[in-house]
C-alpha cells in the first residue's frame, strides 16, 4: 500500500512537535534538581532549637528573672543554639521533683510539641533527681545553666591546660548524675571463682570517672607548680590583672594597652586561656594579664578547676575591674565579680574601676514638668561619673570606650601613677625607672 508524501510529512511534523514539547523545559522542570544536584548534601549547620525555663523564686523580681533569662539566651547563642520560647514561673521555691509546677510542666510540653524544640535549658543547676524526672517527662535532652557553660568552655578551650581544666569540671559535674542505663548487666564476667554480685555497669562508670578525676587533678597539680614557677620569674615587675564580667571588653582593652592581638569577640567567654603581655608606659614597664570572664551563678567546680588560671588574679598587685556601663544590670555584674574575687582570695587587692563602653550608654531624659522621682535610668553619664568617683575616689574610677579609644590617655596616666606607687613600695631604692 502506497503512502503519499504529504501523509509522511504530517507524521514527521507531529513526531517532531511531540519531541520538542517533551524536551522543552517548563517552569516546573526548571525547578526540578539535576542528577548532580540530587547527589550533593548541604554542610550548613542548622542551629538547634531550645526552650528556656526559669523560676522567679523568693525575693527575686520578675525584671531580674527576665535579665537572667536574656543572659541564658546569649549563652545559648554562644553555644550555637537558638531560643524559640522563654518561660518564667513565679514560685516560692523551685519544685524539688521537676523544678517547675505541674501546670507549667504541661504548658512547656505543649510549647515543645508546637515549636518542635530539640531540647530544654533551665536557668539554675538541676539536681540529679530533677534532671532524671524532667528527661522522663519531656523525652528529650535537658540542660541546665552549668551544663551550657561547661559546653561553651569545652568549645572555647584551645590549650592543653584549658582543655584539662574543662574536662575535670565536666567529670566532676557528671559523676553524681550517672543514670542507671546498664542495670541489665549484672556481672562483667562469669566462670569458676567469679560468682557473686559482681560489678554493675554504673559502678564501673563511676569507678572509671573517679580514676580519671584523680589523674586530671594530679596533672593540674603539676601544671600549678609550673605556673607558680613562671610567676616567680616575673616577680621583678609589677603585675596588673584585667578582671570583670564576661563580654565587657577586657580583651579589647588588653589589645589597646599592650598593642597585641588577643582574640576578642562579642560573645560570652571568648577568652579562656590566660594571656600575659609586657606593657611600657613612658619608661615604666609592668605585666598586664587578661583572664577568663566571670558570670553570675558561676559553677563552683569551674572555680576549683581553673585555680591555676585564677591564681594570676589572686597574685596580682593591681586589678583593673572592667565594667560594661551600657548594660542595664551592670551593678549586679559588679556584685557577681566581687563575690568570685572573694572566693579566690583576691577581695583585698587594690582596684581601679574601669567603666567601659561609654559610647553605647543611653539614658531616659525626663521632661521639665515631670515631677516623679529620679531613677538611675534617668541619670546622664556625668551624674554616674560623679556618683562613682565620690564612692571610689577620683584616682580609682575612670570612664572609657576601648572600642572608640575614648579617654585612653587618662587611663594610661592613672595606671602609671598606681604602678609607680606599687613599684616604689616594693623596691624603695630602685628609682631609676621614673
Amino acid at each position: 500500500m502506497k503512502t503519499s508524501w504529504k501523509t509522511n510529512k504530517g507524521k514527521w511534523e507531529k513526531n517532531i512537535g511531540a519531541w520538542e514539547s517533551e524536551n522543552t523545559p517548563d517552569a516546573d522542570s526548571a525547578k526540578r534538581p539535576t542528577p548532580q544536584q540530587r547527589n550533593t548534601f548541604s554542610t550548613e549547620l542548622v542551629p538547634e532549637k531550645a526552650i528556656l525555663v526559669a523560676v522567679c523564686a523568693g525575693n527575686t523580681t520578675m525584671e531580674r528573672a527576665e535579665e537572667c533569662l536574656a543572659e541564658l539566651a546569649f549563652l545559648l547563642e554562644t553555644a550555637g543554639g537558638v531560643s524559640v520560647k522563654q518561660v518564667i514561673q513565679r514560685l516560692e521555691r523551685p519544685d524539688t521533683r521537676t523544678y517547675i509546677g505541674s501546670g507549667k510542666l504541661e504548658e512547656v510540653k505543649e510549647y515543645k510539641n508546637a515549636l518542635d524544640a530539640d531540647f530544654l535549658v533551665f536557668d539554675d543547676e538541676l539536681t540529679p533527681a530533677q534532671l532524671r524526672n524532667l528527661e522522663r517527662e519531656f523525652q528529650c535532652r535537658i540542660l541546665d545553666r552549668t551544663t551550657l557553660i561547661l559546653d561553651i568552655f569545652a568549645k572555647r578551650a584551645r590549650t592543653s591546660i584549658a582543655k584539662t581544666q574543662v574536662e575535670l569540671a565536666q567529670l566532676q559535674y557528671m559523676l553524681p548524675r550517672l543514670t542507671r542505663l546498664w542495670t541489665h548487666l549484672e556481672r562483667q564476667r562469669g566462670g569458676i571463682g567469679m560468682r557473686g554480685p559482681g560489678e554493675t555497669q554504673i559502678e564501673t562508670d563511676r569507678r572509671l570517672i573517679t580514676e580519671k578525676i584523680a589523674l586530671l587533678k594530679e596533672r593540674l597539680t603539676a601544671i600549678d607548680k609550673q605556673k607558680t614557677l613562671q610567676r616567680k620569674n616575673r616577680e621583678s615587675l609589677v603585675r596588673v590583672a584585667l578582671v570583670g564580667y564576661t563580654n565587657v571588653g577586657k580583651s579589647t582593652l588588653m589589645n589597646l594597652l599592650s598593642k597585641s592581638d588577643v582574640f576578642a569577640e562579642n560573645k560570652l567567654f571568648a577568652t579562656l586561656d590566660t594571656t600575659v603581655r609586657k606593657v611600657v608606659i613612658d619608661n615604666l614597664p609592668f605585666l598586664l594579664t587578661d583572664t577568663v570572664g566571670f558570670i553570675r551563678k558561676l559553677p563552683h567546680g569551674l572555680v576549683e578547676s581553673f585555680k591555676s588560671t585564677l591564681d594570676e588574679v589572686s597574685e596580682a598587685d593591681l586589678l583593673l575591674h572592667v565594667v560594661d556601663i551600657s548594660h542595664r544590670d551592670y551593678e549586679q555584674q559588679i556584685d557577681s565579680v566581687e563575690k568570685t574575687l572573694a572566693e579566690i582570695g583576691a577581695a583585698d587587692k587594690p582596684v581601679i574601676m574601669v567603666f567601659n563602653k561609654i559610647d553605647a550608654y543611653t539614658f531616659i531624659e525626663k521632661e521639665a514638668d515631670d515631677l516623679t522621682p529620679l531613677t538611675k535610668a534617668n541619670w546622664p553619664l556625668e551624674m554616674l561619673q560623679e556618683s562613682w568617683m565620690a564612692r571610689m575616689g577620683t584616682g580609682k574610677t575612670i570612664f572609657i570606650s576601648a572600642a572608640g579609644r575614648q579617654n585612653i590617655d587618662a587611663l594610661r596616666a592613672m595606671l602609671y601613677d598606681e604602678v609607680r606607687r606599687i613599684h616604689a613600695i616594693r623596691y624603695p631604692y630602685n628609682n631609676f625607672l621614673y
